[in-house]
Order: structure tokens, then sequence, then C-alpha cells
């Protein structure tokens, strides 16, 4: 199979979860044989759950269509470094590997506070890439932000 990258549909679904008025961040889950199962935004304040983020949405669209509750051989592309409660769902699907954008410093799970993926209690850790169109993601962000302050 080739090498495909997502991350401009989920900079997509980034841009569609800020005209909504949802902090823009975007996540599209790929099967293992490259098949797009499901792509998601933000949509934490339209939905009024804390739990509607870009990856919890995509991986239960995903599960849903697949008939499962584990994901394995998928890859995930999202915009902004997985939170720890998203980090914890990617681990509990089985997903195989993790493509994200920009690094979230405050609010991370993968590279920065809770480090989901190196708690020994962790019972599954997918293949990590970041930094894929990390400016873009961390553009998108900052005016989100700057637009309302």
């Amino acid at each position: 199979m080739d090498f495909a990258s997502h991350m401009p549909e989920a900079l997509d679904e980034a841009r569609a979860a800020a005209r909504r008025g949802e902090v823009p961040v975007g996540a599209v889950l790929v099967g293992a044989d490259g098949t797009v199962l499901a792509r998601a935004g933000n949509r934490t304040r339209e939905m009024r759950d804390p739990t509607a983020h870009a990856e919890i949405l995509a991986i239960r669209a995903a599960c849903a269509r697949l008939g499962s509750e584990r994901l394995p051989g998928a890859r995930l592309w999202v915009t902004l470094e997985p939170c720890p409660m998203c980090a914890a769902a990617i681990s509990a699907a089985r997903i195989a590997l993790l493509y994200y954008g920009a690094e979230d410093p405050r609010m991370g799970g993968v590279r920065h506070g809770a480090r989901v993926f190196d708690h020994p209690q962790c019972h599954h850790r997918p293949e990590i890439v970041d930094g894929i169109s990390a400016e873009e993601s961390r553009r998108l962000l900052q005016e989100f932000f700057r637009e309302r302050r």
C-alpha cells in the first residue's frame, strides 16, 4: 500500500470545527487497508459533551461502521496532540499508528503531561509520528483563540 497523508483532510475538519465555533481540531481515521473509516472535528459545544473531541468521534464512528470495539491496523491523523482522554481511547481501540500535527504542552497526553502511552498500565502503544503540518495546525488554533480574546 502506498503512503498517503490524510492530514489535509484532518485540517479541513479542523477548519469546519472553527466555523462552528468549536476549538479547531480535526481527525481522520484510516483502516488497515487504506480506506477512510471516519472523519470528525471537535463538537463539544454543539453536543454539550466534554468527550466529543475529534479523535473520540472518529473512533466511535469507525467502530460503529466496522461493528467492533477495536481498530487493529488503523491509522489516526489528528491536527493536535491528543489529550489524555483521547490517548487512552486510542490505546483502547488498538490503533496502530498515530500521526499528529501541533504539540500541546498544556493539555497534551502523548509527549506532554500524562504521557499515556508511557504509563506501565497502558495496554497498547501506537507508533507515533508527530509534527505533520504542525505549523498550519498551530496557526489555526492561534487564530481561533486570538479572535475570541
